[in-house]
């Protein structure tokens, strides 16, 4: 082992005795004397930090150990059975499988039975206990078995540990999710700050209502008692033309509050295959349910629109999508955010699940005003007879797409730096703005 996870030697030598003692009740018929718990002040930080967190009793420390052995030591199994076994051979009452590219033993539930319960009958059923989904392994996604083949015993599944704790145990950081057909998400962050965000007064005070929401739930279902009477987590609806702050608004109270802004990606979720969005959707909120996670669903329409009359099964399955992504939604903690062009668009079925519906206009004069102020560089130069308030009463225009202007006509004149930015040249970048967007000039 290298000197990142050598810290987790006393850990894995504290396994090691266990299964030693095990085998040796086993095969000598010496008496079994439990587990003993592993001293915090023998191993590493992260893993007294993990410790104190969960607080695991020593056969759920044992587990734990169990799924993180291969991948400090590959061949961490295979060593302790050859002592038994020094001339080969098959050991079933072990368990254990061997990966597809991992050419070591991988310990099953049966190789935690072993271990923890070796024949007690009850202790072997404490441990599928502790496998079930009502053990805070499978709520917090972090430890749990792979399905096996229908017929086959549900213990022989694989352990797995979730590849973040591995990661948080092993080198102490956690990274994020890359977006993938596993994870159809991407991270998004904004330097921007409240300042160059212009709304109107009302849609702001609606967004400080979700802001307080983050900073006071956990208040509210601890200590006031609420937990039993409102559903986890916050739905909010924010709708509106394209440019009008929508993604900025959610990425600014990720940046507000500390939490991770994740957009999903819909046209990536969304698959022409019968029950593949709902593997998608799972997956997805799997990973986000023990998270403090924003969850910010861009152009929502795709999916949460109104639901079909069923006219062939393709409706059907579609209907059925929608009633998974409802439940899904409805049923996370923390705060899921649709995004969509315009309201009427999205099912009354989900208008009523909301506890926010926000409208994002397109700006009002005065706003543009601001935005076209707010975003100018300073270092740009510009000639003294542009009349801001004018074009910004002339020109209907969203906050992206004035960025998108700003953006050109910068770029113009770094260029041509000799020519401060005039009246004719400003019009040219909004004129080329409207022909990209399709609208009429």
């Amino acid at each position: 082992m290298n000197n990142q996870d050598s810290s987790l030697l006393p850990a894995i030598d504290w396994l090691e005795t266990i299964i030693d003692a095990r085998f040796a009740q086993h095969c000598k018929g010496s008496g079994d004397r439990g587990i003993p718990r592993l001293q915090l002040s023998t191993t590493n930080l992260r893993l007294a930090e993990f410790m104190r967190s969960h607080e695991p009793d020593a056969e759920e420390f044992a587990l734990l150990m169990l799924a993180l052995a291969p991948h400090l030591q590959p061949d961490f199994f295979g060593k302790i059975i050859a002592e038994y076994l020094p001339d080969g051979g098959d050991f079933p009452e072990f368990g254990g499988v061997r990966g597809v590219n991992h050419r070591g033993l991988l310990p099953t539930g049966e190789t935690a039975q072993f271990v923890i319960g070796g024949d007690d009958l009850e202790k072997r059923l404490d441990v599928q206990r502790l496998l079930g989904p009502e053990h805070w392994f499978a709520k917090e996604h972090i430890l749990w078995l792979e399905p096996v083949p229908e017929g086959e015993p549900v213990m022989s599944g694989r352990l797995t540990l979730n590849p973040e704790v591995v990661e948080q145990l092993t080198l102490g950081t956690t990274s994020k999710p890359r977006f993938s057909m596993e994870f159809p998400a991407e991270y998004i962050e904004t330097g921007m700050e409240w300042s160059d965000l212009v709304l109107p007064a009302a849609t702001l005070r609606q967004i400080s209502e979700i802001e307080h929401w983050i900073t006071h739930n956990d208040t509210l279902l601890g200590d006031w008692g609420m937990k039993k009477r409102v559903k986890p987590g916050y739905r909010a609806l924010f709708y509106g033309p394209p440019g009008t702050g929508k993604t900025l608004t959610a990425t600014l109270l990720g940046k507000q509050t500390g939490k991770e802004v994740f957009r999903i990606d819909l046209s990536r979720i969304i698959s022409k295959y019968i029950g593949e969005t709902e593997k998608n959707l799972s997956r997805l909120f799997d990973k986000a349910d023990s998270k403090n996670w924003i969850l910010f669903f861009d152009e929502a329409d795709a999916l949460f629109g109104k639901r079909t009359d069923i006219r062939d099964a393709h409706d059907k399955y579609a209907n059925q999508e929608t009633a998974y992504l409802l439940q899904r939604i409805e049923s996370h903690n923390g705060l899921v955010i649709l995004a969509s062009n315009r309201r009427g668009n999205l099912d009354e079925a989900f208008s009523r699940r909301f506890q926010s519906i926000i409208h994002f206009p397109m700006p009002k004069p005065e706003e543009r005003h601001a935005l076209w102020l707010n975003t100018l560089p300073e270092r740009m130069m510009t000639d003294a007879e542009i009349d801001w308030q004018a074009i910004a009463t002339r020109y209907e225009l969203s906050g992206a797409s004035i960025l998108n202007i700003v953006h050109y006509c910068a770029i113009e004149s770094l260029a041509n730096p000799a020519h401060p930015l005039d009246n004719k040249r400003l019009e040219k970048a909004i004129m080329r703005e409207f022909i990209k967007e399709g609208k009429v000039v």
